[in-house]
C-alpha cells in the first residue's frame, strides 16, 4: 500500500498517479457502472479517504483522467487546409476511429454514463474530442472564410456534431460512422449556400 503517511510532494504524487492510472486500468476493463472508489482504493492501494481528499466523486476522477488523456487521445485537432467540409470530415473521421477498436463503442458509452452524473465529465469529453476549442475555432474560420454565414451558430454546431457522435454509440451493436459524416456533410454544405447567398 503506498505510505499515506509519508509527508511532501513525492507522497502526494505517487499516490495520485497510482489512482488515476487505477481508476483508467478498471474504468477501461469493467466500464463504468461497474467502478467503485473502494474498487480504485484497492487497485491503487490507497486509503478511500485519500480519494476522496483529492476528488469527490467517481465523476470527478473519470474527469481528470479524460484531461490528462488516460481515458481518450486527446490530440484530436481540425485540420485548415481552406476548405471546411472536408476539415470537419478529417476530424471527424479520425474521432469517429475510436468507436472501431475493440472496445471502442463500450468505452463512449461508459464515458455518457459518467457524464449524467457529473457534468464535468461531458465537459471535458468534449474538450478532449477537440469540440470546445479545435472544432469552435475551425468553424469560426468557415465564417471568416465565408464558407459559413456571419450568424452561424458555431458553439452549438460543434455541440450538435458531438451529440450525433453520442448518439451513434449508444445502442448500436454495429457502428455506421457515415451516417455522421453524411449529416455534417449535409449542414455544411447548407452552410455554405446561405454564406453565398
Amino acid at each position: 500500500m503506498v505510505n499515506e503517511h509519508r509527508s511532501g510532494p513525492v507522497r502526494s504524487t505517487v499516490a495520485r498517479e497510482a489512482i488515476l492510472d487505477a481508476t483508467a486500468r478498471l474504468f477501461h476493463n469493467r466500464g463504468y457502472d461497474r467502478l467503485t472508489i473502494e474498487g480504485i482504493a484497492r487497485e491503487a492501494k490507497v486509503g478511500k479517504q485519500t480519494i476522496y481528499r483529492w476528488w469527490p466523486s467517481r465523476g470527478a476522477l473519470i474527469g481528470e483522467c479524460l484531461a490528462e488523456g488516460r481515458l481518450v487521445p486527446v490530440d484530436f485537432v481540425v485540420p485548415d487546409t481552406g476548405d471546411l467540409s472536408v476539415d470537419v470530415e478529417t476530424w471527424l473521421r479520425s474521432v469517429l476511429s475510436i468507436l472501431e477498436k475493440p472496445q471502442g463503442g463500450v468505452l463512449l458509452r461508459s464515458l455518457v454514463a459518467a457524464a449524467t452524473e457529473d457534468a464535468s465529465v461531458g465537459a471535458h469529453l468534449g474538450e478532449s474530442l477537440g469540440v470546445e476549442r479545435s472544432l469552435t475555432e475551425r468553424l469560426r474560420g468557415g465564417i471568416r472564410d465565408g464558407q459559413l454565414p456571419a450568424d452561424a451558430p458555431v458553439e452549438q454546431l460543434g455541440r450538435a456534431i458531438l451529440g450525433a457522435i453520442i448518439v451513434e454509440s449508444l445502442g448500436r451493436e454495429v457502428h455506421d460512422p457515415a451516417s455522421v459524416v453524411a449529416l455534417t456533410r449535409y449542414l455544411f454544405s447548407r452552410g455554405v449556400s446561405r454564406a453565398e447567398a
